[in-house]
């Protein structure tokens, strides 16, 4: 079956072919509507699809972005990725989402092939691993933004929320409600998120006057985090509170408690920082830290956009605060 070409809509049209291409380019400044009607009825009549490569390699764009997640389980980087992706589509960019499954090298392997298939820019939940990787796109130019965690002397567009601030005051609260054994849960301190929210809680610790107790910070593992819990309450002193890092957390703890048959809102207290789907389908007592993930995805898609579109931006950290639930 022979391919059709510009050449042969603009014929069955009536047209020219630089009517076709303008039509194509959603260029309508001077069409009228029946030029319109007739281009768009011989596209769908012949079955014309444009060339994508070709259009590509005339306008040294592929109008297709990169969205690099550092783990796609985070129902709030689903989140985020789904804003990212419903601005592109407003603005005919084709999104493709890869997993890194919080893994450096899958991370680096993902840039280099993205950039490969020459995606005009990369939105990126960096693991914080690949630095020469991400001065040496900064340093070309090369449009790419930074979401949900930071990356320490790499002068980049990065879109975080107040993790350390948001977490002071949620401990905060716990104090003021006469919580003095809060136990803080957490995996592997190896991205800025999790460090900024420890140090949240070590603030609010300290500021109240009270010791921070290192048998009451949990840092481990998904599969680890059980046991480590486990531990915790087998401690002579138990924790009256528990707040879990992410959502991730989150469940390993729910799990431990449903096995010890410890309720919550009579012998603990949870707070989790993250943005959880099914929070309003829970009876238990929980409070949540909730992040804009929405509006922190749509300005990321935002400030990829403008670099792209050649916008004379200088790089900058924006933070959008979180709020408690």
């Amino acid at each position: 079956m022979e391919k059709v070409t510009m050449a042969d809509v603009a014929k069955a049209a009536g047209v020219s072919k630089s009517t076709v291409s303008q039509y194509l380019n959603n260029r309508f400044e001077y069409m009228g509507e029946k030029t319109k009607l007739k281009i768009k009825e011989a596209i769908e009549e012949l079955g014309y699809q444009p060339n994508f490569i070709a259009r590509s390699l005339k306008q040294k764009r592929t109008s297709m972005v990169g969205i690099i997640v550092a783990n796609i389980t985070h129902y709030f980087s689903t989140e985020i990725s789904r804003a990212i992706e419903d601005f592109c589509h407003k603005h005919d960019l084709h999104a493709i989402v890869c997993n890194a499954d919080d893994d450096p090298e899958k991370e680096k392997k993902y840039i280099e092939m993205l950039r490969a298939k020459q995606v005009d820019g990369l939105i990126i939940f960096p693991t914080g691993k690949n630095n020469d990787l991400y001065k040496r796109m900064v340093k070309q130019g090369y449009p790419v933004v930074f979401v949900d965690r930071k990356v320490e002397n790499l002068d980049v567009f990065s879109i975080i929320t107040d993790n350390t601030d948001s977490t002071y005051k949620a401990v905060q609260h716990l104090i003021e409600k006469g919580h003095q054994n809060i136990a803080f849960v957490v995996q592997p301190l190896t991205v800025s998120t999790r460090i900024d929210r420890l140090a949240g809680y070590t603030k609010a610790v300290a500021h109240a006057g009270m010791e921070v107790n290192p048998d009451f910070i949990i840092k481990a593992s998904i599969p680890e985090l059980k046991s480590k819990i486990e531990q915790l309450f087998a401690l002579d002193v138990k924790p009256t509170a528990i707040f879990a890092a992410n959502d991730r957390v989150l469940l390993a703890v729910l799990e431990f408690l449903k096995e010890k048959g410890i309720k919550l809102g009579k012998e603990l207290e949870l707070v989790v920082f993250d943005n959880i789907p099914f929070a309003h389908l829970l009876e238990a007592p929980i409070s949540f830290i909730v992040q804009p993930a929405k509006e922190m995805g749509k300005k990321a898609a935002e400030l990829l956009f403008e670099q792209i579109n050649k916008s004379n931006i200088s790089p900058e950290v924006f933070v959008f605060p979180s709020r408690m639930m």
